[in-house]
């Protein structure tokens, strides 16, 4: 069984919300905060991962 890897997201937003897409089949919508030294965070839901764009390709 092969597993996917969980989604990247680029965002312009320090601030992001997540509720896993997908309409009914998603997740309760969640409040994320990128922190500016690291510049991404995951979602404890679906471990789809947010990076701020000026951390394109560091994070």
């Amino acid at each position: 069984m092969t597993l996917q890897a969980p989604e990247t997201r680029i965002v312009n937003s320090y601030r992001v919300a997540c509720d896993g897409g997908e309409g009914a089949l998603g997740h309760p919508r969640v409040w994320l905060q990128i922190p500016r030294d690291t510049g991404w965070v995951e979602c404890g839901y679906c471990d789809c991962k947010f990076v701020h764009a000026s951390f394109e390709g560091k994070a």
